[in-house]
């Protein structure tokens, strides 16, 4: 049983929200501030939670500020943010926060549901058949323990980001539209949205790169999409 940290200041929304996810066979924990979630997680109930449904509108500490310091804590929590609005950027700061994925409310329970199943499959260990690792220009990618590293540095990654590398990088020189990463990396056939990819490559650059506005490795192919080198 998949265990969700529901974070969401409204109790009539939380409340509902969470009589879905349970009847999909969810555990939930839920918290009404940023502040309790925070204490949640880094309490001994904080080891069950596999996933956060994060609203970014909360009283006191508001949810990109959660979203940082739980980026903070852990790479591998998959961050799934809510807001009220489909502001452009409202949903581009959280995403540059960490969030791995967004929904806008109200949310029926069919979306929000396959959004979460899409993020833990996301979350899962995979071991990709093309390639058993490479060197590339300082840059190991380890596919087969599904570690990275540059000059001999770990480089953590969350797995969006780590998926995302991996795809591309199986391919050197190989241009990805973004609609190709969104259904291969985030199992978007359905409400896909470009800006997941442009933030997941933003984050990405900003851990791999020398120089993040003149990328080697992740390069953007203006019109098309993006592509790993040529280096």
């Amino acid at each position: 049983m998949p265990h969700v940290l529901l974070i969401e200041d409204d109790a009539s929304v939380r409340d509902g929200m969470e009589l879905v996810l349970r009847r999909h066979g969810y555990g939930v924990a839920t918290a009404a501030t940023g502040e309790e979630a925070l204490a949640l997680l880094d309490s001994s109930d904080g080891a069950k939670v596999e996933l956060a449904v994060l609203d970014l509108m909360l009283p006191g500490m508001d949810g990109f500020e959660v979203c940082r310091r739980i980026r903070a804590r852990t790479t591998t929590l998959p961050v799934i943010m809510l807001t009220a609005r489909g502001d452009d950027h409202d949903i581009v700061t959280g995403l540059e926060a960490g969030a791995d994925d967004y929904v806008v409310k109200p949310v029926t329970a069919p979306v929000l549901e396959a959004r979460i199943r899409a993020a833990l499959r996301r979350a899962e260990p995979s071991t990709p058949s093309r390639a058993a690792g490479a060197d590339l220009a300082g840059l190991v990618i380890d596919r087969a323990g599904l570690t990275v590293t540059k000059r001999g540095v770990v480089i953590p990654l969350p797995p969006t980001e780590l998926r995302l590398l991996l795809e591309l990088s199986a391919s050197p020189g190989r241009v990805f539209s973004r609609e190709q990463l969104l259904a291969s990396v985030w199992d978007h056939t359905f409400l896909g949205d470009s800006r997941l990819v442009d933030a997941a490559v933003g984050r990405l650059r900003a851990k791999l790169e020398d120089v993040p506005a003149r990328p080697r490795y992740v390069q953007t192919v203006r019109g098309f999409g993006y592509r790993f080198g040529p280096l």
